[in-house]
Order: structure tokens, then sequence, then C-alpha cells
């Protein structure tokens, strides 16, 4: 399946009168624009990762210094992808209070904004970190742009899947930014973030899935149904939890994380087949209960990362 855009009003086309932009509602605009709650995600995963690498306490400066620097490029690639998709977050409910489309801000002022941000990053890692985190964080940016929002969100039902990975890759900035280098435990806990994606984003498209429907975006849902879907929620989790299970047979982590990866990966097993077994027995509606698996998604990913942090003290 194959779409390249949908007919839709202008996105713009509220409050484009200066009158109707004051300074204060412009400036959290832009804000927005970088989508700091799934910010907040991806700086998750990047600081643990960083007093695993340094097996202790890292510096706070550079802990500082790499969020900001995650947050300057990850709101780059936000603010590229609203650019991308104006058209369609015209037309979905979930997305119809984006700035563009309120004309809050322009499709101009959030290209230049998106691309600045991009470059920003990129050069602040580059010289203040080192030019590593840099190649990796502008690396997740075009990944996130050029392959996930122009050439895989509307062509195919695993845009997900593999547009993910610029979602793993704060976890490998985060140890090159102690290191210099990538590790085998970085790469163990890129493939938890990546086999956890899927299945933390296909309940939540399942409970959306008439938005993306109506725009022609091919989500798992929207071609392949709920039952299907299901079976490849379980699929994923199972091997979520297996890998995160690596860690300590490498030697990279003890007990603690350990008990916290098969505490927390046992539950999301439980919810994952719970879902499924709904599914399969045709339950729809509410009663699905789709986003039960989606709100704990965060709540797993939190704890599990916060094991890898306080881990090394344990040990």
């Amino acid at each position: 399946m194959c779409v390249t855009a949908v007919e839709s009003r202008p996105a713009g086309v509220l409050g484009t009168s200066p009158n109707h932009r004051p300074f204060g509602a412009r400036a959290m605009a832009f804000v927005a624009l970088t989508k700091p709650r799934i910010i907040e995600l991806l700086l998750i995963t990047t600081v643990p990762v960083m007093f695993l690498a340094e097996q202790g306490v890292p510096s706070l400066w550079l802990v500082l210094a790499t969020c900001f620097g995650g947050y300057l490029s990850a709101g780059g690639a936000n603010a590229l992808n609203m650019y991308i998709d104006r058209d369609i977050d015209a037309l979905m409910d979930r997305t119809s209070g984006r700035p563009l489309v309120t004309g809050m801000v322009s499709p101009r002022e959030c290209l230049v904004f998106g691309i600045t941000l991009g470059i920003a990053s990129t050069l602040f890692f580059g010289l203040l970190i080192n030019w590593l985190s840099a190649a990796l964080a502008l690396g997740a940016l075009l990944f996130y742009v050029v392959v996930y929002t122009m050439l895989l969100k509307r062509r195919t039902s695993q845009n997900i899947v593999w547009g993910g990975i610029a979602g793993c890759m704060p976890v490998l900035i985060g140890w090159s930014a102690v290191k210099d280098e990538v590790s085998w435990a970085a790469v163990i806990l890129f493939l938890v973030i990546f086999f956890w994606t899927p299945p933390h984003y296909w309940p939540l498209s399942m409970k959306v899935k008439d938005d993306y429907a109506r725009v022609g975006v091919p989500m798992l849902p929207v071609v392949a149904g709920n039952k299907a879907v299901a079976k490849q929620i379980v699929l994923y989790s199972w091997v979520m939890v297996a890998v995160s299970l690596l860690l300590t047979p490498l030697g990279y982590t003890g007990w603690f994380y350990t008990s916290v990866a098969l505490v927390a990966g046992g539950w999301w097993l439980w919810e994952a087949h719970g879902l499924n077994a709904r599914a399969k027995s045709g339950v729809t509606g509410a009663k699905l209960k789709e986003m039960r698996l989606f709100h704990w998604s965060i709540t797993y990913v939190s704890l599990l990362f916060v094991a890898v942090a306080v881990d090394p003290f344990l040990r």
C-alpha cells in the first residue's frame, strides 16, 4: 500500500493573523513541535545507560549536556516530522491540535526550526561531547525523518518496526557519550527498545486505527485486524523479555537488574497474553482494554532502565 498525500484543508488556516498568535502561545507552540512527552521517554533510556557505562555516577555536566543535546536532536526530528505530516495531521483527531494545523506556527517556520535544531544538536554533541555521539544523533534524526516519516510510514504496515530504530539510538548515544565507543551492553539495550517499540505502539494504534485508516496510513491494526496484531504483540513481547535478560549472563548487570527484568517482564507478558486472549475471543471497543498494555509499556521501560542505573551500585 502506497500513500503519498491526502486531501485535507490546508494546515495552518486557523489563527494566522498576528492578533491570534500572542508571544506566549507562540513560544509554547514551538516547544510543542519538539514533542516533549516523547523526548521524556527518550531521556529515560539515555541517562541510566550512562550510569551503566560509568559503572557508577557519571559527570553531572556530561549527563546534562547529553540530555540537552538529545533534546535538540529529537526535537528537530519531531518538528520535521510535523512539517512532513501536516496534511494528515489536519485530518486526524489525535493530531488536530498540533501547531501547524492550528496555524500557530507556519510550515516554513517549522521547517527552519527543525533544521536549525538538527544542525545545532550535531555541532553541540561534536564540539562538547564527542563526534561519535554527534554522528549517532544525526543518524537518528535522519532515520526518523527520511526513512520512517518519508519512506515507511505511508507505505508499509511494518513502518513502526523499522522506523522504531530511531527511538533506539539514545541508548547508543548515552553509552558513547561516556565511553566514546559502543559496547555489546549498549547493543543489547538497543535491541530491547527495538523489540519494545512495536508492542508499545500497536496497542495505541489499535485504539486510534480509525484515524489512521481515514488518512490512508497502513498501521498494522488498520490492515491486519486486532487478532493478528495481538499475536504479533505477544511474539515481540517474548523476544523483548528474552533479550532484556542477556545483560546478566554477559556480565554487565547483577541480581538487582535481573530481578526487575524478570518481574516487570513477567507482568508485561501477562498483559500481552491477556490482550491476545480478548482479541481472539472477538472482544472489541472499550472491553478490549488495549490501552492497559500501552500504559504498562511506559512503566515497564522506566522500571527496567532505572534498574540499569541502580544495578552498578549493588554489585
